[in-house]
């Protein structure tokens, strides 16, 4: 990436993906003098280490669940044996997973599983090598954005993801079946709080600690009784939210960006337009244990024609088609004045597309629309 970077005469990078981040993009990038937005792999461990993450908000006293990091199978099986957490109780691969190392386990014999699958089974390699074990928290989860600069942070929207495979919030986990902004669950009040309590601790104490933050930092919320706890970070904008955050920026993008790389972010708020956006994933047959690739994809155009943005994941160019290449293979935008709008809109772009194996959800949106009836 740097001898790319050299070669092509590049201003400015932003980094999209959690692995380079992990293994030091930044680092390099700053030795070579050349600006980059994205967190050094010291910093970006808010993210590629849940264990690093506990303990640094257990140091700052930042909100988020109890928890017990178990270095061995049989120091985690004494825990959940234990009862003090007691069930369901939350089980995380300390490392990158691919978003699929947390297991929330009902009874005692699937936290066991569990354990067994990740500690002595090698379901996540290394990353699994090390457990977090949490209470399990309940209430609304929420994602709030913020750009750092390494001593600030500019917030720059919130919005709720739709994890499961399925309507209602049913099957397995996914990396993402969809998104809303903004969350209408967040008013002033609980946006300041946020701000206060989490957010601006947090970019003090990686300062403090000589780990500067600068970057896109993710705060996954669950806004509990005893009021909002982060469940995690991210270090990076992720799919679906980025494609319905970004949008409702109403500000050119790239001088925020080369403040926030080069520490010079001033400006407390940015111009944000009213709209709603809603985002709805296109997945894969299989998607999300395994996908299908080489499905040729029609419609796309169509879509746009109906004032639908149209985002590529796992496509590719073959034959002069466009076809699927890998699990979510797109993400179709649409802007409305409400949600209503903004929802019918984005399913109007979803019918237009077509591949074999297509699948996605058909309730992407409808809880903003509860919230705000």
């Amino acid at each position: 990436m740097a001898e790319l970077v050299a070669r092509e005469k590049i201003d400015l990078t932003v980094v999209g993906p959690e692995l380079p981040l992990s293994v030091g993009v930044a680092d390099r990038f700053a030795a070579d003098g050349r600006v980059l937005l994205g967190p050094t792999a010291a910093a970006a461990r808010l993210e590629t280490s849940k264990a690093f993450a506990k303990a640094f908000m257990e140091r700052h006293r930042v909100p988020t669940a109890r928890f017990h990091t178990a270095e061995s199978a049989g120091d985690a099986l004494a825990v959940v044996r234990g009862g003090s957490f007691g069930f369901p109780v939350v089980l995380k691969a300390d490392g990158l997973a691919a978003g699929k190392g947390v297991v929330i386990a009902q009874t005692l014999a699937e936290a066991e599983e569990a354990i067994a699958a990740a500690m002595t089974g090698g379901r996540f390699g290394r990353a699994g090598e090390r457990l977090v074990i949490e209470e399990c928290l309940t209430g609304p989860e929420v994602s709030f954005f913020v750009l750092c600069d390494g001593e600030r942070a500019l917030p720059i929207g919130t919005a709720q993801d739709h994890k499961r495979i399925f309507d209602n919030d049913l099957g397995p986990n996914t990396g993402g079946m969809g998104a809303f902004a903004p969350s209408p669950l967040v008013d002033a009040l609980l946006h300041a709080r946020v701000m206060r309590e989490i957010v601006e601790p947090v970019v003090a104490g990686m300062a403090a600690e000589g780990h500067p933050f600068k970057g896109f930092l993710y705060v996954g919320l669950m806004l509990t009784s005893a009021g909002p706890k982060v469940i995690e970070f991210n270090v990076r904008l992720g799919d679906p939210e980025a494609q319905v955050i970004l949008p409702r920026i109403a500000e050119p993008l790239t001088p925020l960006f080369v403040a926030a790389a080069e520490g010079r972010l001033t400006q407390a708020s940015c111009a944000m337009t009213t709209e709603s956006i809603v985002g709805v994933v296109l997945a894969s047959r299989g998607y999300p244990d395994s996908s299908e690739s080489g499905q040729v994809i029609a419609g796309i155009a169509d879509a746009e024609r109906l004032g639908a943005m149209v985002r590529h994941a796992g496509t590719a160019a073959s034959d002069g088609a466009i076809v699927t290449a890998g699990g979510r293979v797109l993400t179709v935008v649409a802007r409305g004045a409400g949600f209503a709008e903004a929802i019918a809109g984005a399913y109007a772009g979803v019918r237009a597309i077509s591949f074999d194996g297509i699948q996605y959800r058909t309730d992407i949106g409808r809880k903003a629309r509860q919230a705000q009836a």
